[in-house]
């Protein structure tokens, strides 16, 4: 009996440690290469760990809630077999021995791997399970789908057979660990990436409509309909209100994770950056006019438009006009590090505390493809499934306090970044016009900057920018 330890890896950026939020898995479970077996919480993000090796689930060392350094082993796996029994597959006679399926797999199992690929049985019953140590060097290959599960196996004595051509795009069956779908899901074609994109958001993939060749769902199908689906903004995840406990005069809520990361950065920023923040009160009928017809286009079908995205276009805009609000401050080498494409910030609020990623090269995107952008990053940031990696590199953030039915606020800077934008509630309100009193669509921006890097004149101009391009959209072709 061989039995590992998995241990507890940083998963991106340096990271010290995480917290077990729950388990996939349990002792006498049998998994393959790759499956997920524990989500766990970083400073950053929540994140699904997959084992390295096959075999059977011997101990979970960590139990979920606790908190570990990187390299803890958290569980065990008896990769020689369970209860002694060996999980290598047995040789049947007169079939070649690398055609042969494993016995943990069913009959009709689309997940079958190739002998000799990572997590497929290789020559000498081993298996193989890391990259470039399989003992044979293929192309990944599905076999066909199974008319019946009493099919007899047909022996090739003389040679061992031609890979048979499979057609693209193939149905493959849910992950293991994936709870039971629907029947609709259970019929339906689509990839294993856009499979687990779909579990990870919540969608019956039943329910999505396929535009891929042959009824295939792509990845743009599901997004599409989590777009559909998605509110205006990112609204905030309510967390559960904290329930007194009798006889007790206070709650202590221990701050780890992403709470205890923001609370460290929002002092240093504070106390390291010297904010300014400036205020404009903007007539955004026309934009709310915009983003009536914009629904309504085809460019935009599937996709939710919202006055976020005329504001995200619009602070790109007046970026290139005044780039040092997408700059950064150096301290050591005391240098302004002007950002030659905007990594756009979106603010989000979940009941894990505050996160914000970013749309890498934002300012490279089409209003349509920003809309996609700004609509993925929703779905993803709600599910709390944001990866480090996509809240790293920021340079201009943009905050929505207007979700909460908030006017405006003095926003904090993002660690890093030197400009970050609130956008407060869009409101009826009675507003001057041709010395007329008119009800109009009103709302108001604060922009907050590091006055080290950004002066007086340079943030007025852009936050003026941005309120021109909102009063009157057309003003942005001027840019």
């Amino acid at each position: 009996m061989a039995v590992q330890e998995f241990r507890l890896p940083d998963v991106g950026e340096g990271l010290v440690e995480a917290e077990i939020v729950s388990w996939k898995v349990k002792p006498g479970d049998t998994v393959k290469l790759n499956d997920t077996i524990v989500e766990i919480e970083t400073a950053k993000s929540l994140v699904e760990l997959p084992v390295p090796f096959a075999g059977v689930i011997a101990e979970l060392l960590v139990p979920e809630g606790e908190t570990v350094p990187v390299g803890t082993p958290i569980i065990s796996v008896n990769t020689g077999g369970s209860d002694g029994a060996d999980l290598t597959p047995p040789v049947t006679e007169g079939a070649p021995k690398e055609d042969l399926v494993p016995e943990i797999q069913t009959p009709g199992d689309e997940e079958w791997v190739e002998p000799g690929l990572i997590g497929g049985p290789a020559p000498g019953g081993r298996t193989a399970v890391l990259v470039g140590y399989g003992p044979k060097t293929t192309e990944a290959k599905r076999r066909p789908r199974k008319t019946s599960a009493q099919a007899p196996v047909q022996a090739e004595p003389a040679a061992v057979p031609e890979p048979v051509a499979v057609p693209e795009p193939v149905a493959v069956a849910a992950p293991a660990e994936a709870p039971a779908v629907p029947g609709s899901e259970a019929r339906v074609l689509a990839k294993p990436p856009v499979r687990k994109l779909a579990k990870d958001l919540g969608i019956d993939l039943g329910t999505v409509t396929p535009t891929g060749p042959g009824g295939v769902i792509t990845r743009a199908d599901v997004e599409s309909f989590t777009s559909a689906e998605a509110a205006t903004a990112v609204a905030p995840v309510q967390a559960e209100p904290v329930q007194p406990v009798p006889g007790q005069a206070e709650t202590r809520i221990p701050i780890k994770g992403v709470r205890k990361v923001t609370a460290q950065a929002m002092v240093n920023s504070a106390f390291t950056a010297p904010h300014v923040t400036e205020w404009i009160t903007v007539d955004v009928t026309a934009t709310m006019d915009l983003v009536k017809r914009l629904k309504g286009s085809r460019e935009f079908d599937g996709i939710k438009v919202s006055p976020l995205l005329i504001v995200a276009k619009a602070c790109l805009l007046a970026a290139r006009r005044t780039p040092e609000i997408n700059a950064a401050w150096d301290e050591p080498a005391q240098e302004i590090v002007i950002k030659h494409s905007v990594n756009l910030g979106i603010a989000a609020a979940t009941p894990r505390g505050l996160i914000v990623p970013n749309i890498k090269a934002a300012d490279t995107l089409s209003l349509p493809d920003l809309g996609r952008a700004l609509n993925e990053l929703t779905a993803v940031a709600r599910e709390g499934k944001t990866q480090p990696a996509d809240q790293a590199g920021g340079s201009f953030t943009i905050t929505n306090v207007g979700v909460f039915g908030v006017d405006a606020g003095t926003p904090i800077l993002n660690p890093g970044e030197v400009g970050i934008l609130a956008f407060g509630a869009v409101r009826k309100q009675p507003w001057v016009v041709d010395d007329e009193i008119v009800p109009r669509w009103i709302t108001t921006l604060a922009l907050s900057f590091d006055h080290r890097v950004v002066d007086g004149e340079q943030g007025s101009r852009f936050l003026a920018d941005v309120a021109g391009i909102l009063e009157d959209p057309a003003r942005a072709l001027m840019f």
